[in-house]
């Protein structure tokens, strides 16, 4: 059998370790412990209706002074689809195009906008792209540790990705390094497939992949403390245009203080009102 272990080689080794170099640290990784409330319902009121672009594939919308991006992919079995980057036209709901990506290539993902720079994920290459907000010229790539890239937003700091897990991930937009993770669950347990996302005044929203519900997120814990249940736009989206796939594209318009939702596909934004 082995032999038992020193316990004085054992505090040798503790003190080896922990007096490591401590600028080589980890990310720091935030849980939520497994016993937390039930997160309440949101109430909302649909303030209006807009045309969206029944071609776009939605996977990425936000504001950003004024006017409003979205970005799509281009799944290989809907040929009409492209992995573009534009800006909407809120009165017609087609999608200026100012970029766009190769889709024999790449798949189009979410984007954020952070200093005057667009960043962009893929869904499986494991690379971004980084582009000037002016001219929408690419001036660079990155990469990073998921398996894929799915929704992406920003507090004013940091680039806060999505992979499809329950994990959202923090990037320093200057070097791409890992600066924490966030593990996002609720009374059942973690949360995966977490898909486009926003931040709105200190908290994350974020879509569920393949539901009709949009999370209310503590970024401090990961913890769900609200959530939407848009079945009934869904509904409509479906009854409107039979194309309709997943709910997804969560939009904050400061100004008015509504956010914008749509789907892929949807012929349909909907415009929001409910308490932040």
């Amino acid at each position: 059998m082995r032999a038992p272990f020193s316990i004085s080689l054992a505090l040798a080794l503790t003190l080896l370790i922990t007096s490591c170099d401590k600028s080589q640290k980890a990310p720091e990784t935030t849980s939520t412990s497994p016993a937390q409330d039930p997160a309440g319902e949101i109430n909302y009121g649909v303030v209006k209706t807009l045309p969206h672009d029944t071609t776009a594939f939605t996977e990425g919308l936000l504001f950003h002074n004024g006017t409003l991006y979205e970005s799509t992919g281009s799944p290989a079995d809907l040929p009409q689809t492209r992995s573009v980057i534009g800006v909407v036209n809120q009165e017609t709901g087609r999608l200026q195009v100012k970029t766009e990506l190769d889709k024999q290539k790449y798949f189009g993902e979410g984007i954020v906008i952070l200093n005057d720079k667009i960043y962009q994920l893929t869904y499986v290459s494991k690379v971004g792209f980084v582009y000037d907000l002016a001219s929408f010229k690419k001036v660079g790539e990155f990469s990073f540790p998921s398996d894929e890239g799915w929704g992406m937003t920003t507090d004013g700091t940091h680039l806060i990705m999505s992979d499809g897990t329950e994990q959202l991930t923090y990037l320093d937009p200057t070097t791409f390094k890992v600066v924490k993770t966030v593990e996002v669950s609720d009374q059942y347990g973690p949360v995966d497939d977490l898909n486009e996302l926003e931040y709105i005044k200190g908290f994350l929203y974020a879509n569920v992949y393949t539901t009709n519900n949009i999370l209310k997120i503590d970024p401090a814990t990961g913890s769900v403390v609200g959530q939407l249940n848009l079945t009934s736009l869904a509904q409509d989206a479906q009854r409107r245009h039979a194309g309709s796939l997943e709910l997804n594209g969560i939009a904050f318009e400061e100004a008015s203080g509504n956010v914008y939702v749509t789907g892929k596909m949807w012929p349909t934004l909907y415009v929001l009102r409910f308490k932040l």
